[in-house]
């Protein structure tokens, strides 16, 4: 007599896990739409016309799923003696991001006017005079790199995090963003632009699968458990 609770508690607790693996690989299935969704936008953003960079009274507005990667552009000059290197690895291998502040007359911006080689570092000239700078909106990237923390302190970087770069360089209030430049600036000497990479992983239908295979091993225990009644 005592069996049958047990395996009724067990049944119960197998129906409850099975139902619980089904709910993930659903939401793996959705995640995996919502994913491709945010491609086909990114890839029409990137490839569009550009448009105006957003101004101060639309910085509240800008956000990650509807405005990077947009194809943007702004013409300004770059501040002298204020630019900031960031580690990057590229197609081109190990180097530098090299960032720069941008004055557009209204306002402040950040610039990645491209990659360079380490052999570059403390080399790189600066624009001169009125540029036009046409590249992808990207949204700040605090903190720092994978395992590596930015230190201001010491002037290392890891990530493009506009905020803490500002307030190193004492730019006052900046753009939320910066601009990743095409390579209409390259020139011999000069940071390599248009190394802007958009991958987003895709791993959300191995893992739905991975959850509905759970469930049906779930479901397989549970009839090996009946059939033994």
């Amino acid at each position: 007599m005592t069996r049958r609770p047990a395996r009724t508690a067990l049944t119960a607790v197998l129906l409850l896990i099975a139902g619980l693996f089904v709910a993930l690989g659903i939401w793996q299935v959705e995640r995996r739409a919502w994913k491709h969704a945010l491609v086909a936008a990114v890839e029409t953003r990137a490839h569009a016309a550009p448009v105006a960079a957003p101004g101060p009274a639309q910085w509240r507005a800008v956000t990650q799923d509807r405005d990077a990667y947009r194809r943007v552009t702004v013409e300004g000059r770059f501040l002298p003696g204020r630019q900031t290197l960031v580690r990057a690895v590229s197609d081109l291998g190990s180097g530098y991001w090299v960032l720069a502040p941008f004055d557009t007359g209204r306002f402040t911006l950040l610039v990645n006017r491209g990659f360079i080689p380490p052999e570059a570092k403390g080399r790189v000239p600066e624009p001169q005079g009125q540029v036009r700078i046409t590249g992808l909106l990207r949204i700040t990237e605090p903190g720092g790199g994978f395992l590596r923390s930015n230190d201001p302190a010491s002037d290392n970087w890891y990530s493009r995090d506009v905020p803490a770069i500002a307030a190193k360089r004492r730019l006052g209030t900046v753009a939320p963003y910066f601009i990743d430049a095409d390579g209409s600036l390259d020139a011999p000497g000069k940071p390599t632009g248009g190394l802007t990479v958009i991958r987003f992983p895709d791993n959300h239908m191995v893992y739905a699968l991975t959850w509905f295979g759970m469930a049906a091993l779930c479901l397989w225990a549970l009839g090996r458990l009946r059939s033994s009644a």
